[in-house]
C-alpha cells in the first residue's frame, strides 16, 4: 500500500510536528487514455485547419527579420523530463546572446511581427506538433526552461508537483490571466488545483476560454 501511495505523499510541518499529506491526482488510469485521444484528434484537426495560417506566418517571419522560422527551446515536461518545444520565432536571432532572460512587456528583443503574433498566441501553434508527438498536451501546466525550474524548485513549495502531468499549450492558470510576467507562486497554485481536479469537462472549458481570451489578455506578450 505504501508503494502505491508513496508518489502522492508530501512531508510537511505543523507546529514542529511532521505531517504526511496524501495528495489527490485526478488524471489516472483510463482517464489518461481519454485525454491522450482528445490531444491527438484535436492537434491533428487543428494542424490541418491552421496549416494555411502557419505557412503564411513562416513566410512573414522570413520577410520580417533574419533567422530561422522556428525557435526550438528546451523545456521541462512530464516527470521533469526535458523536451524540445517548438515556437514560431518572435525575437531577434541574437536575443539570447547574453544568456536566457525573462520576457517582459515592451521587450526590445521582440520583433515587430513577433509582438503581433505573441499577442494572438500564433507563435505557439507549432506546439501542436509537440502534442502529436506526445511531449505535450493541449491543456496542462505551461512548461518552463530547466534554468528556471531549478531556480523555482528551491523557493516555491510543491513547484515540482506541476510535472506530474504533461505540459500544456494552455492551462488553468493562463485562462485566469496568469501568463507572461506574472506571479510564479500564483501560477503554481492554479496548476496544482488543475492537476488535483482534472476532468474532461474542465479541459474543454479551458480550451473554450483560451479561444475567447485571445483578443483580450492584456499581458499576452
Amino acid at each position: 500500500v505504501f508503494q502505491i501511495m508513496a508518489g502522492q505523499i508530501s512531508i510537511g510541518d505543523l507546529g514542529g510536528l511532521p505531517l504526511l499529506t496524501v495528495r489527490n491526482i485526478a488524471l489516472s488510469g483510463w482517464k489518461r487514455t481519454v485525454k491522450r485521444l482528445m490531444d491527438v484528434v484535436g492537434a491533428a484537426c487543428a494542424l490541418v485547419i491552421l496549416s494555411p495560417l502557419m505557412l503564411l506566418m513562416a513566410i512573414l517571419i522570413k520577410l520580417d527579420s533574419r533567422g530561422p522560422v522556428f525557435y526550438v527551446q528546451e523545456r521541462m515536461g512530464l516527470d521533469a523530463r526535458p523536451f524540445k518545444m517548438l515556437k514560431f520565432r518572435s525575437m531577434r536571432q541574437d536575443a539570447e546572446s547574453e544568456g536566457p532572460g525573462w520576457t517582459v512587456e515592451d521587450d526590445p528583443r521582440v520583433t515587430r511581427l513577433g509582438r503581433f503574433i505573441r499577442r494572438l498566441n500564433v507563435d505557439e501553434l507549432p506546439q501542436l506538433i509537440n502534442v502529436l508527438l506526445g511531449e505535450m498536451s493541449l491543456v496542462g501546466p505551461r512548461p518552463e526552461r530547466p534554468v528556471y525550474v531549478n531556480r523555482f524548485r528551491r523557493s516555491i513549495p510543491r513547484y515540482m508537483d506541476r510535472h506530474w502531468e504533461k505540459a500544456g499549450m494552455t492551462g488553468w492558470a493562463q485562462v485566469n490571466g496568469l501568463r507572461g510576467d506574472t506571479s510564479i507562486v500564483e501560477r503554481t497554485k492554479y496548476d496544482l488545483w488543475y492537476i488535483e481536479n482534472w476532468s474532461l469537462l474542465l479541459d474543454i472549458k479551458i480550451l473554450i476560454r483560451t479561444f475567447f481570451n485571445l483578443f483580450r489578455l492584456p499581458n499576452a506578450y
